[in-house]
Parts: C-alpha cells; sequence; structure tokens
C-alpha cells in the first residue's frame, strides 16, 4: 500500500550525474511535503494580498474621481487593449512554458544550462514585445474600433490616446512576469507577487497629485502614464535578486538549445490558449460597451473584486504547486500518484477559503464594494449594481479558482493542448450565451438594458463549469481520480449560509453607518462564524488550521 510518505517523497534520478553516480545513489527529493507547499502558498498569497490591497486603494482613488463616467469606461476599454500583451506574454504563458523546463533543469542540478535557458528566454520576450509595442502603437486606432465598437467621438478618441500611451508599460509588465518565473522557481514566492504594490503606488500617486486641478478627460492621460512608469519601477524592484539567482547573465538567443526549442514548443499552444482566455474578457468589454454608460466601468470594478479570492487561493496555490509538480521525476505511475496526492490536497485547501468569498459576494456584495469604491462620485446605488454583478461572477467563482489548479497540473505534464481545446470551448460558450444575456435577455424580462452586464458574468460562470468537468476527467486517465467528496462540499456550503445569515445582521442594523464601518462589522462576524461552524462541522482544512495556529502561538509564548 501506497503511504502519504512515499507519495510526498518521490525518489528522483538526476540525469545530469554519471551512470557511474548513480548506481546504488538515492536522489535528494526535492519535492516539498505539505507543509513546505503550505508556507509556499502563504508566501504567494502574502503577496498577492499586499499588491490587491495596493490595487483596491488604487480603485478607490479612481472611483473617487470618476466614478462611472464617460472618462472611467475609456480607461477601463483602453487599459484593456495593451494589457492583453502582458495576459498573453506575461505570467500565464510564460509560466506555464518557462517554470516547467527551468524548474527541472535545477531540480536535475544543471545550473549552467538553467541559467543559459533563463538569458535566451530573456531575450525572446524582450525583441517580442519591442516589436509587438510598436505594431499595437501603430494599430491603436483599429484595436480600439474592434474591442470598443461601441464608443463615438470624444470618448473613443480619449481611448485611442490611452492606449498609445499605456502600450510600453504593458510590455514591460510582460518582461516582469519573466522575472516572476525565475523567482518562483527558486521559491522565492513573495517578492515576485508583492511587486505590483509599485506598479499601484505610481498610479495612486499620479491620480492623488493631479486629481484635484485637471479635468476628468485629462486626468486619465495622467494616470496613463503614472501607469508606465509604474510598470518600469515593478520591473526594477525584481531585477537585483534575479541577476543574483540567475549569477551570469548574458545575451543569448539560445534557439540551438534543446530546452530552449522546448520553452519555445510549449510557448506556442499557450500563447493560443491565454489568447482564448483574453478573447473570453475582450468579448466582455465588447458586448459592455453597446450598454448604456458606466455598464463597462462598473464591470471592471466587479471584476477586481472577483478576481481576488481566485489571486488569493486560487493563484496562490497553483503558482506554489507548479514549481513542485514540474520537479517531479520518475517513473510514471510514482508521478502520477504524487501529482493525485498532491492535487487533491490543494483542492480541498481552495475549496476551503473559496466558497465562503462566493457565498459573500452573493450575500453581502453591496457591503463589500461600498468598503472599497463608495465614495465621491461612486453612490449607493452604484454598490448595489456592481453587487449585481459579482452576484452573476460568484456562479463560475469555485470553477475558475479549481480549473487553474488544474491547468498547473497539465503544464507540469508538458500537456498544454488538452487545457486549450477545453478553453476554446469555454470561451464558445461564453460568447453565446453573453450574447443573448447580455444584449436580449434585459429587454425580454422588461429590465433595463444596463443590467445585461449581469448577464455576462453569470453566463462565463456557468462555461466555467463545463471546463473544470472537462479538465478533471481529462486527468484522471492519466493521475487517478481527483477532486473532493460531496459532503465536504455539502458542509463548507452550509457553514458559509449560516455565516452570511449572521452578516446580515449587522447589514440591517448598521444601514445608516459609513460603508467602511458597516462592512468591518458585517465581514467581521461572517468570517468568524464561518469559521466556527466549519470547526463544529469537523472540516479538516479547518482543524488543520486551528493546531497550525495554537502551535504557532505555544511556540511563541515558549520563545
Amino acid at each position: 500500500m501506497t503511504t502519504w510518505y512515499h507519495l510526498t517523497h518521490i525518489r528522483l534520478c538526476s540525469r545530469g550525474r554519471s551512470d557511474a553516480r548513480m548506481v546504488g545513489e538515492k536522489a535528494r527529493p526535492l519535492q516539498e511535503n505539505r507543509m513546505g507547499a503550505n508556507h509556499h502558498a502563504a508566501l504567494v498569497a502574502s503577496g498577492i494580498l499586499l499588491s490587491r490591497i495596493a490595487g483596491l486603494l488604487r480603485d478607490r482613488v479612481f472611483a473617487y474621481y470618476f466614478g462611472n463616467s464617460d472618462a472611467a469606461d475609456a480607461f477601463r476599454a483602453a487599459f484593456r487593449i495593451p494589457n492583453l500583451l502582458q495576459n498573453l506574454f506575461g505570467e500565464g504563458a510564460l509560466s506555464a512554458s518557462f517554470i516547467p523546463v527551468y524548474a527541472n533543469l535545477l531540480a536535475r542540478h544543471e545550473e549552467d544550462e538553467a541559467n543559459n535557458v533563463a538569458c535566451a528566454v530573456f531575450c525572446l520576450l524582450t525583441l517580442a514585445m519591442s516589436c509587438l509595442v510598436l505594431a499595437g502603437i501603430l494599430a491603436t486606432p483599429l484595436l480600439t474600433g474592434v474591442v470598443a465598437p461601441g464608443f463615438t467621438g470624444a470618448k473613443l478618441q480619449l481611448t485611442i490616446t490611452l492606449v498609445r500611451i499605456l502600450f510600453p508599460g504593458a510590455g514591460l509588465l510582460a518582461i516582469s512576469a519573466w522575472c516572476l518565473g525565475i523567482l518562483n522557481s527558486h521559491r522565492r514566492f513573495f517578492l515576485s507577487y508583492s511587486a505590483p504594490v509599485a506598479w499601484n503606488v505610481m498610479m495612486i500617486i499620479s491620480l492623488v497629485g493631479f486629481g484635484g486641478r485637471l479635468d476628468q478627460f485629462s486626468l486619465t492621460k495622467v494616470l496613463a502614464w503614472g501607469s508606465v512608469a509604474g510598470s518600469a519601477l515593478q520591473l526594477g524592484v525584481q531585477l537585483p535578486l534575479v541577476l543574483r539567482l540567475i549569477h551570469r547573465f548574458r545575451l543569448v538567443i539560445g534557439l540551438a538549445m534543446e530546452s530552449v526549442r522546448t520553452v519555445v514548443r510549449n510557448f506556442a499552444p499557450m500563447l493560443v490558449s491565454r489568447g482564448v482566455v483574453q478573447i473570453s474578457a475582450y468579448i466582455d468589454t465588447l458586448l459592455a460597451s453597446f450598454l448604456p454608460t458606466g455598464a463597462l466601468a462598473a464591470l471592471v470594478y466587479a471584476q477586481t473584486l472577483y478576481t481576488l479570492p481566485v489571486s488569493l487561493f486560487g493563484m496562490s496555490v497553483s503558482a506554489a504547486e507548479l514549481p513542485a509538480f514540474s520537479s517531479a521525476v520518475g517513473e510514471a505511475h510514482e508521478v502520477g500518484a504524487y501529482l493525485q496526492g498532491r492535487l487533491n490536497a490543494a483542492l480541498r485547501r481552495i475549496a476551503f477559503f473559496v466558497v465562503p468569498s462566493a457565498m459573500g459576494f452573493l450575500a453581502l456584495g453591496d457591503v463589500i464594494a461600498g468598503a472599497i469604491y463608495q465614495t465621491g462620485r461612486f453612490g449607493h446605488s452604484d454598490s448595489v449594481y456592481v453587487w449585481a454583478i459579482l452576484g452573476g461572477s460568484a456562479i463560475g467563482l469555485l470553477a475558475t479558482t479549481l480549473g487553474r489548479l488544474y491547468a498547473s497540473a497539465y503544464y507540469a505534464l508538458r500537456d498544454t493542448r488538452t487545457p486549450l481545446r477545453f478553453a476554446l470551448l469555454r470561451v464558445l460558450l461564453t460568447a453565446l450565451l453573453g450574447y443573448i444575456a447580455a444584449l436580449h435577455l434585459p429587454r425580454l424580462l422588461g429590465l433595463d438594458p444596463r443590467w445585461g452586464v449581469v448577464g455576462l458574468t453569470a453566463s462565463a460562470g456557468l462555461a466555467g463549469w463545463l471546463e473544470l468537468a472537462l479538465l478533471r476527467n481529462a486527468l484522471k486517465a492519466r493521475v487517478g481520480r481527483t477532486g473532493f467528496s460531496a459532503s465536504f462540499m455539502a458542509r463548507l456550503w452550509i457553514a458559509a449560509a449560516i455565516a452570511a445569515s449572521a452578516g446580515w445582521g449587522p447589514k440591517l442594523m448598521m444601514s445608516w453607518r459609513h460603508p467602511i464601518t458597516r462592512a468591518a462589522a458585517c465581514l467581521a462576524l461572517y468570517g468568524l462564524v464561518y469559521f466556527a461552524m466549519t470547526a463544529l462541522l469537523r472540516v479538516p482544512e479547518m482543524e488543520g488550521l486551528i493546531k497550525k495556529v495554537t502551535g504557532w502561538a505555544r511556540g511563541r509564548y515558549l520563545l
């Protein structure tokens, strides 16, 4: 019978050693145990939390000066166009193609080869970004017309100007993702995920410094330049440590190296896969541009909140697991058993935190939106509007978050095509359902057209569940059954529902209080009740959390 110790400590064979050294020698187990995985995931989550807090502060300042205005719509749409470069060539595609190769070389103690691969990938990425940024600036009017065809007049011209300003910054952020790949492979997670704080701070400084002196259209241009400066700063804070880890940096294309060619081969389908995901986001932008003023801005406000649990609990675990998945070397059945054990444990950790996040959006979305955004030109009615959009997003929150982890397992197995096929299907379904739900369903139901944006997020959630089911079923043949029991999920949802009911008490009794005070009371009670109920229902993840906290407290006391 395979023990947990065997699952978490696969014996590795190092191909970089000679046959003589391999005889009778046990390779060093490079995979972390569950405690190490939790520690790394916590570092990722801490870095993401800091950057997300900075992002929420940035959006609060943005809401204060712009609300749901034409200028807000123009900036949100403009930012999405060059941001395509970052999302296509950045964390998603580059991490999935580069980290498995680079981390595996480090696991085999082939440091020189790993350094050469890192330098070659940097040169190739920088060359590609330079060409694409130039092409994007020249083609800005065409791109803007495709992404936001509903914009006209001064709003359209402002969007075009903003896109041209923002393109170089997006290129810098894409190169910053190379730093993230290096740092993550060396298990230096905190810096790579907290670096975006610098980018957010520069944007906040731009808004606060010029917000009281410029009109909204002029202020958006200053904000765009602040974004470019922040992108350079985000790259700059990571480079010193990255260069120390590489040891010897040199400019080399390196296409003659098999490892570099492997990265390039893996990058192509990942680029398409990320492109498919981005197409989905741009379809939302396109459809929202036909809705009344404020719909697009409100959609982005909601997406900022929606991506917080995805990043904190989905990305943190997935990012921490990808290098560990990729370092596994051994027989196929050993690697499969190892991945199955790690994957199931990680899925449960994610669900433990994402289920209450989804319930919180459904039950307390107006409180959350009010605490973050309700200031200046952003009023209570805007908070309710964002709440409705969050409610639609909550439908697929768990599926989207779990899907990230499943994708990491495929990437570790050097399979980038299977997730691509399923992503294509999801995008097609999202586009079809989104078109009906956003532009036709409100009219059929006799609703204001502005509520069509809720249909966009709800349709994406339904498609996300289909994609998750396909990913899980396809992986079963390779690593075995994955997932968690129905009873486990039932306990989480029951605990979250009871906690949400408790959270409604302060919500109703403190309606006259400041949005931040009201949210603090509601969410604090909500969290306490959820943790108490999961403890009463004997959810293993909560029991493990209690042991960690009490162990830490005892250790601190003894010290």
